[in-house]
């Protein structure tokens, strides 16, 4: 069975036909998660929902415990991960309030736990297409659908945060092509890799971050009113896309979900109960 988990903010408990059915205290070998696990239902669909900030957006970026989050999600049987995230664009054509369906990442993100392998079981999963390209045009569609202005593709590079950026910084990174800038899908997208989970990222634009001349720069309180428009649409899309799943959920898992066998260099026959204990709920199905 497939099931799937939406990671975002507090605005995605307003989502309309979505009914919250238990609120799960979940503890991981990495400690608590950003908030309780929801389990709920929509267009008779189950699915997870965890606010990645906690409900009361109470925890910054960089102190999210992103390897209890997904650890906490695979416990609890997620196969596939829709990642609701606000940005900023890095480029003219990716207007405030447009939809970019994420396919690449620059990581600059710093002292953030990013792996659930450190050591004895060693694993070097690839990253070369960070994204599941099939939960990728779901959304895609979903989102056409509804008559979002979405972009197919687009990079997102994550930054350190809390801060947002400098001139010369955003001036940067557009140098460097990427489309978007965010704060919160690294380590988060390595880390469901690692886990076999299909993630998939929608980025909400919501300002031109500050190297466009003629605006303002981006401040949280502008960010604020283009993030409840979008949070409309994030409603908008999402029950298009569980209104669309029919017998999805019994598809069979694809390539994201078996990424361990071309990943892992230890052989988990060697160790002990204890050395595989903090990773046991990711390597179980192999051993």
């Amino acid at each position: 069975m497939q099931r799937i988990a939406i990671i975002g903010g507090s605005g995605l408990y307003q989502l309309e036909g979505l009914e919250i059915i238990d609120e799960l205290d979940i503890e991981t070998p990495y400690g608590s998660p950003s908030d309780k696990i929801c389990l709920a239902r929509m267009h008779d669909h189950e699915l997870i929902f965890l606010p990645r900030h906690g409900r009361h957006h109470h925890i910054p970026p960089h102190k999210i415990n992103y390897r209890a989050n997904i650890y906490a999600l695979k416990v609890v049987g997620v196969t596939k991960i829709i990642s609701i995230s606000a940005v900023g664009s890095l480029k003219e054509e990716i207007a405030p309030g447009h939809f970019v369906m994420v396919d690449q990442f620059v990581d600059r993100t710093h002292g953030r736990a990013s792996s659930f392998f450190d050591g004895p079981v060693v694993a070097h999963a690839s990253m070369a297409e960070p994204t599941c390209h099939g939960l990728r045009q779901q959304l895609l569609q979903a989102c056409q659908q509804v008559n979002i202005t979405t972009h197919a593709q687009g990079s997102y590079l994550a930054m350190q945060g809390p801060q947002f950026s400098s001139k010369a910084e955003s001036n940067l990174y557009r140098s460097w092509g990427m489309d978007v800038i965010g704060m919160t899908n690294m380590p988060e997208a390595k880390l469901a890799r690692e886990a076999e989970i299909c993630y998939a990222t929608v980025a909400m634009s919501t300002d031109y971050d500050c190297w466009r001349e003629e605006d303002e720069a981006v401040s949280a309180t502008s960010v604020i009113e283009v993030m409840q428009r979008n949070t409309l649409k994030a409603n908008q899309m999402l029950s298009s896309l569980f209104q669309s799943l029919a017998d999805t959920y019994a598809a069979e898992p694809c390539k994201c979900q078996h990424i361990l066998e071309q990943s892992l260099f230890t052989n988990l026959h060697h160790l002990t109960d204890e050395e595989i204990r903090p990773v046991y709920a990711i390597v179980k199905r192999l051993l």
